[in-house]
């Protein structure tokens, strides 16, 4: 007995709970004990609080009870005294509290419905059973009711409802039809959890009559069926689609609360078309694993044994091709109370302490209140040795009178748990339970555990004696069990004796002997050994043995570990098998097993049969798979493992890997565990808790590795607390107000024990806070809800099973939630250092307001307007990201002479912060680029043009541009260089007095006031003097001042004048038509950039109707448009492609009449005949003449204008046959000022100007009389071509060929 001492009173709960562990006693379960000593009642069996009984038959309410003297009992209901005796319907079971009440013989099951409960009493104590609520079932008829038929549009969402009957419980519900056949269902039609039937979109196939819906209440097996609906489908066409809407539940929101432990059922059903697919998330979270479960087409998800970890937000989403809707249902897991620790047995001795603790959990939490006997606590007898505290009861000196059965009752707003423990004060002087003289016998080196089964109150000290009148045991070598037993680790022959154990209290000392005995082991000295023998042949296998003298061994053969063959030809001796006449079916192996009361030996040999004596020649393979697995020295944490090698098959085992399988958590998955030489047989294996342990040996030669061996027997190892805490574990705030804390889950093996929990800490850096924990499964993440913005958090998280926790975690560091910074960084400066690169600094923002971790700064910059053009354009931001809490960088790549804007802004991992002001900085003048082109044209014999874009980045005022430029001869020798400074505004020059047919090189740049650009450079030709004169240049006669001179074909370096030519703005003149009945031919002649794209805007004259518009494909300077209407005038211009308001003219046409519907054939006409005969004549004779002319070196008109002009121009076309106009020179319009022959047409100011071309489309394609297909090419336009001139511009002379001399003829 523990002595008393002084104590606090704060420490009072704890020590007596200790000496309840120490005090406490354990009453064995001996038959013939537990009938001597006496025992208050225990409830032993009763009926479930909600008990449900069916109307029709006897209602039984169980209440059973044990204690010693056997209790009696008695009931009440609803919280009275029920008087069985009063009642004849009403029984109670002899020896029994079990209530028969007897409905079949007229009695009402109505009549008993209430709330019952049991009391069994006895001397030592009353134990009460729950509240047992007796309710009848009902399975109530379905209420009459009309029901219209259901005209549905097809494609539309439609729901039948069933509203069943009210029943008790309540009734399971499904839909039939008249065949008494299920209705099938899919995601498209689907039965609600209420019952009704959901149709998503209708079809025509739904339209029936007989949609029934039946409800089967399983205490009355009874079925009722609501009358059948009808469901007719129209169909419109086309069937409108439509987007999900959501059927049940209805709104964006909703709330579920459920039970701790019960199944979690959430259902969404959506209606649209096309049907519509659901889809469940649990919101910051993952849907719990291995409980979850999908059913009703994914309408409904499951969640089974639901904890307070699965509350949250769930959301539902619904979508089709057309769009998506979701709902989100929040859940809400309360709990009904459970025990954490329920009340046990207590049995003391007189005198003694001892605390019944009453722990229960559930949300909300329980109350909990005591009873002492059936009565609450505080109206109940006083007892001096006892004093309640909260949820325990603490006893102090007790006496035999302190026995009591006292009930605990944790309850809340979900239920209630009731649980009766007695305190039992037992005086009992000791009693040895084992039998006397019992004797036990073990095998040497095997440990010996010697019972000593007692009970006594007070609690008896065991000690034990080797022999009569031997010494107290102690030491080592011995272990003492808290249950009497004396274990011996290690037996040896010496431990054999008489032992002697003594129990003792202070009422009274007895002593039981028992005896020992240790055998010799049983051994095979001389074991089968491996035998290939010739076919009929005769073979033997020794198995000679040694055992104890007195264990009487018996011997078994077994083949391939199966009986021997029923065969004479199997002779079994005292030691050994003899096989006779060996035969191909003896091959395999034989096993001689031995046994003895104690101990078990094996050994095998396998027998090869051969058809000829075996050839010595060696093969060498891999080694065999070890055999005879065998576990030993099973420890919680450590175990040995033995094997037998296989044949090593001519190549010695080097070494012998051991694998293992978890058979608990990792089925059929073998790891690698350890690995030993190739001489070693055994090994000690290192054990983790909670595994359910296999292994095998794998042998290894030089070959290869040998096939697994089988598996040894399983071993599991007991549970214990985790060894290791998670891994990985880190704080990050996805919101501004909140911290997800996770980790890296324990693997199975790593769990230690069953029951597998995080205990989740954490509390706020640097703040005197207190930790903060919860406890989930199953996750391995965690959202702290409503934390500050970016403050720093010590976190933990610690791994704890059913047995315990995990040793003390490590913490970590992790923030919350950053938000996007507050404050611009201030004080922005620039320094511009050169005109492409300025360096910006700035004032760093205080580290408080970064609300985040710090990453740097972004410089926003971007081009506001070039100060040279004064022109705006699109601004393009640029971004340069400083990383770190710099507070300067360098801004590259800027352009010259322009406004720029910066604005600089701190980033934190959320985003960036608000932007300083707009800094305004210019770049200084820079050099420019090179000019955009450079054009030589109209080269002649001393003169050429030169025309220049300006620079595409000028970087500044443009002050003049430097032509500089040098002959190069045959040899390619350059000659002295020319430089002429030009101003900035021009844009075209003609030099003049060059030498004739010489190549010249151009170099060509700008220059602002900081430098000269970069130069483009281009070379031309002057033409050469056929006739050895001097011709006017180009521009003669038109107000130019010009000086002309006679040159030689040598250099010169006398410097040429130059002159200032009319800027070449685009322009686009001398628009044509050619018309046809219902098409017209469009050409046209441009000057201007390269390139342009052109199009065609028409319409019909004098009318108000918008341009009609057609593109002409690629840079041709002709269009056909096609369509027309005959004997129309229509109104034509032609316009280019981004050249804001750029068109020509207009011109009107006229498209010719339409021609009759009957035409006479004038081919079969003679007079045509006629003339088509002399015309043809005509022709052979102007084709001799041209021949003849062309020999003598004579030219045509056409060809001094051709030469006179390098660009051609469209003549006009005839207004009444389409063809071309003939072919006139110049210089005869000029002479003889005669007016332009019938069929031409004049410019549309009525004037022909003489700079302007009359050059014909036939220069482009010699076609026969120069007409146009429809499509508007020319017929035969390859067949002719003109030769391009030479580079130097010589042209050379053409002999007219018979088509075009056809045409000028005509």
């Amino acid at each position: 007995m523990m002595k008393k001492k002084s104590i606090s009173a704060s420490k009072a709960s704890l020590v007596l709970f200790l000496c309840q562990m120490i005090s406490a006693l354990d009453v064995p379960l001996d038959s013939k004990l537990l009938e001597e000593l006496s025992q208050p009642p225990t409830i032993t069996q009763q009926s479930p609080k909600d008990y449900i009984v069916d109307p029709r038959e006897n209602i039984v309410i169980q209440c059973e009870a044990k204690g010693k003297p056997p209790p009696s009992f008695s009931w009440t209901r609803n919280g009275t005294h029920f008087d069985i005796d009063k009642d004849a319907q009403v029984t109670m079971k002899p020896n029994s509290g079990t209530l028969v009440i007897n409905i079949m013989n007229g009695g009402k099951a109505e009549a008993y419905e209430g709330v019952y409960q049991c009391t069994a009493r006895n001397e030592r104590g009353a134990a009460i059973s729950n509240n047992i609520v007796i309710r009848p079932s009902r399975s109530p008829l379905w209420t009459k009711e009309k029901l219209e038929p259901n005209q549905v549009r097809e494609g539309d969402s439609l729901v039948l409802h069933c509203r069943p009957p009210v029943g008790l419980p309540p009734p399971i519900i499904f839909w039939m039809d008249n065949a008494f056949q299920r209705l099938p269902q899919s995601e498209r039609v689907s039965q609600g959890l209420n019952g009704d039937l959901y149709f998503s979109n209708v079809q025509p196939e739904d339209t029936r009559e007989d949609y029934i819906c039946y409800a089967r209440f399983n205490h009355t097996q009874t079925i009722q069926q609501k009358q059948p609906i009808s469901v007719k489908v129209f169909s419109t066409k086309p069937v409108t689609e439509r987007q999900p809407i959501l059927l049940t539940p209805t709104g964006s929101t909703s709330t579920k609360v459920e039970l701790r432990g019960n199944v979690l059922l959430l259902e969404c059903i959506a209606a649209g078309l096309p049907t519509p697919v659901i889809r469940w998330i649990k919101e910051g979270g993952e849907l719990p694993v291995n409980r979850t479960f999908f059913e009703n087409f994914k309408k409904t998800l499951k969640i089974i044994d639901v904890s307070e970890a699965d509350s949250g937000n769930y959301k539902c989403i619904a979508r089709n091709m057309l769009g998506s809707v979701h709902h989100v249902i929040s859940v809400t897991v309360k709990a009904a109370p459970y025990w954490i620790t329920a009340p046990r047995n207590l049995v003391l001795s007189p005198g003694e302490d001892g605390t019944l603790i009453c722990r229960a959990n559930g949300n909300p939490k329980p109350n909990i209140s005591w009873f002492a006997n059936g009565v609450p606590i505080a109206i109940a007898p006083e007892d001096p040795s006892r004093k309640v505290d909260g949820d325990t009861i603490i006893f102090s000196h007790v006496q035999e009178r302190s026995s009591a059965v006292y009930q605990c009752n944790a309850s809340n707003e979900y239920g209630y748990l009731l649980a009766n423990a007695f305190v039992n004060v037992l005086a009992e002087p000791p009693r040895v339970l084992t039998p006397a003289n019992k004797l036990y016998q073990v095998i040497a080196d095997s440990p010996a555990l010697l019972d000593c089964a007692y009970f006594g109150s007070p609690k008896p000290e065991i000690e034990w004696f080797k022999g009569v009148k031997g010494s107290i045991l102690r030491g080592n070598e011995y272990v003492f069990h808290d249950n009497g037993t004396l274990e011996i680790p290690v037996a040896q022959k010496d431990s054999t004796g008489t032992y002697t154990c003594v129990a003792r209290n202070e009422l009274g000392k007895v002593q039981n002997e028992v005896r020992l005995e240790v055998k010799d082991p049983t051994m095979i000295i001389k074991q089968p050994e491996y035998k290939v023998i010739q076919r009929y042949g005769q073979v033997s296998f020794e198995c000679i043995i040694k055992h104890d003298s007195t264990l009487l061994p018996t011997v078994i053969w077994l083949k391939d570990n199966d009986e021997l063959p029923d065969d004479e030809r199997f002779l079994v001796g005292k030691d050994n098998l003899t096989i006779m006449n060996v035969t191909d079916k003896d091959d395999g192996t034989y096993t001689c097993i031995v046994n003895t009361t104690l101990d078990s030996v094996s050994a095998s040999a396998v027998l090869t049969v051969v058809a000829a004596p075996p050839t010595p020649a060696i093969i060498y393979a891999r080694p065999n798979p070890p055999f005879d697995l065998e576990l030993t020295g099973q420890l919680e944490r450590s175990v040995e493992l033995s094997w037998i090698p296989g044949d090593e098959n001519n190549s010695p085992i080097k070494n012998f890997v051991i694998e293992y399988e978890d058979g608990l958590h990792e089925p059929g998955v073998w790891h690698y565990q350890t690995e030993v030489p190739g001489t070693q047989t055994t090994v000690q294996l290192k054990l983790s808790p909670y595994v359910n342990y296999s292994f095998r040996v794998i042998a290894v030669n030089e070959i290869g590795r040998s096939q697994p061996s089988e598996p040894s027997e399983q071993y599991l190892t007991k549970s214990a607390n985790p060894d290791e805490n998670p891994s990985n574990v880190q704080g990050i705030g996805s919101e501004p107000d909140n911290l997800v804390i996770t980790w890296e889950s324990l693997k199975g093996f790593q769990s230690n024990g069953p029951g597998l929990q995080y205990k989740v800490s954490w509390r706020q850096k640097d703040v005197d806070d207190e930790w903060t924990s919860v406890i989930v499964a199953n996750v391995s993440k965690y959202i702290v809800s409503g934390t500050p913005t970016f403050v720093p958090y010590e976190i933990k998280v610690q791994a704890l099973n059913d047995l315990g926790y995990a040793p003390e975690p490590s913490e970590v560091i992790g923030h919350s939630g950053e938000d996007l910074p507050m404050v611009a960084p201030g004080n922005v400066q620039v320094h511009v250092i050169n005109s492409t690169l300025a360096k910006v600094h700035w004032d760093p923002v205080p580290l408080k307001t970064v609300r985040g971790h710090l990453q740097g700064y972004k410089v926003y910059y971007w081009k506001v307007q070039s100060l040279s053009r004064r022109s705006r354009r699109h601004v393009e931001k640029k971004i340069l990201t400083f990383r770190g809490n710099k507070t300067f960088g360098m801004l590259p790549g800027l352009e010259p002479y322009s406004s720029y804007k910066l604005n600089v802004r701190v980033v934190n991992g959320k985003g960036e912060g608000p932007a300083s002001p707009d800094k305004v900085f210019k770049t200084p003048e820079g050099v420019p680029s090179s000019p955009s082109f450079l054009k030589i044209t109209n080269p002649t014999l001393d003169s050429l043009t030169l025309e220049w874009g300006s620079p595409t980045h000028p970087n500044g005022v443009l002050t003049s541009y430097i032509l500089k430029f040098q002959p190069i001869n045959n040899t390619h020798e350059l000659g002295p260089l020319v430089e002429i400074r030009i101003p900035a505004n021009e844009s075209s020059l003609i030099l003049k007095n060059l030498n004739y047919s010489t190549r010249y090189k151009f170099y060509f740049n700008a220059q602002t006031s900081v430098g000269s650009g970069s130069q483009i450079t281009e070379e031309a030709v002057t033409i050469m003097d056929e006739a050895g004169i001097l011709r006017p240049a180009v521009g003669a006669g038109k107000g130019y001042s010009e000086i002309l001179f006679a040159t030689s074909p040598v250099m010169h370096t006398v410097r040429p004048t130059f002159y200032k030519v009319q800027p070449l703005y685009p322009r686009i003149r001398n628009v044509t038509t050619a018309a046809a009945e219902t098409y017209a031919n469009i050409s046209w002649e441009y000057e201007g950039p390269d390139h342009a794209n052109f199009y065609v805007e028409y319409g019909v004259a004098g009318s108000k109707e918008d341009w009609k518009k057609e593109i002409v494909n690629g840079s041709r300077s002709f269009f056909v448009l096609k369509g027309l209407t005959p004997g129309t005038a229509y109104k034509v211009r032609v316009g280019a492609e981004g050249l804001s308001g750029f068109r020509s003219s207009e011109d009107v046409f006229e498209t010719g009449p339409a021609m009759a519907s009957r035409q006479i054939d004038i081919a079969t006409q003679g007079w045509f005949i006629g003339l088509m005969c002399a015309v043809a004549l005509l022709i052979l004779i102007l084709l001799i003449v041209c021949f003849i002319r062309r020999n003598k070196g004579g030219k045509y008109p056409v060809k001094e204008k051709e030469d006179a002009h390098a660009d051609p121009e469209i003549q006009p076309m005839k207004e009444d046959d389409g063809t071309f106009g003939e072919y006139r020179s110049l210089e005869s319009d000029a002479e003889d000022h005669k007016p332009l022959k019938k069929g031409s047409r004049t410019p549309s100011d009525r004037t022909v100007k003489k700079e302007d071309s009359d050059d014909s489309l036939v220069d482009y394609g010699e076609g026969v009389n120069g007409q146009f297909n429809e499509d508007g090419s020319f017929i035969g336009q390859y067949s002719g071509k003109k030769e391009k001139e030479p580079a130097e511009g010589n042209e050379s002379s053409e002999a007219p060929s018979p088509v075009n001399a056809m045409n000028s003829f005509v």
